[in-house]
């Protein structure tokens, strides 16, 4: 009998991956928690990078990586409305990956 994908996933803890997540939704608050998230999920290399919360934890890495790029982008560029306007982009690009990231998890999907 084969198993399908979804059901090797079933049976794979999934609380971190949510813990994280969490942790990414609480960015507003100067930014701590997103760095806490970061340094966790770097900390969890014993994660098999094929698995599901593996693919979560490249997600999130990447989601935090391209914030980080986008905010200081938007610090460096000298216009103010362009300013301000990478810095919009950026956040509503990272709110976005959050919720999807955070609804396939509850799905059972990878990312």
């Amino acid at each position: 009998m084969t198993s399908l994908p979804s059901e090797a996933f079933a049976s794979e803890d999934r609380s971190m991956g949510h813990f994280l997540y969490a942790l990414m939704c609480a960015f507003p608050l100067f930014f701590l928690p997103v760095i806490l998230s970061l340094l966790i999920n770097l900390s969890q290399r014993q994660v098999a990078p094929l698995s599901l919360l593996g693919s979560h934890l490249r997600w999130q890495r990447r989601s935090i990586m391209g914030l980080v790029l986008l905010l200081a982008l938007g610090y460096w560029v000298n216009p103010l409305w362009l300013s301000l306007s990478l810095c919009a982009l950026g956040v509503i690009w990272f709110s976005y990956r959050i919720f999807k990231g955070w609804l396939s998890l509850t799905d059972g999907q990878a990312m």
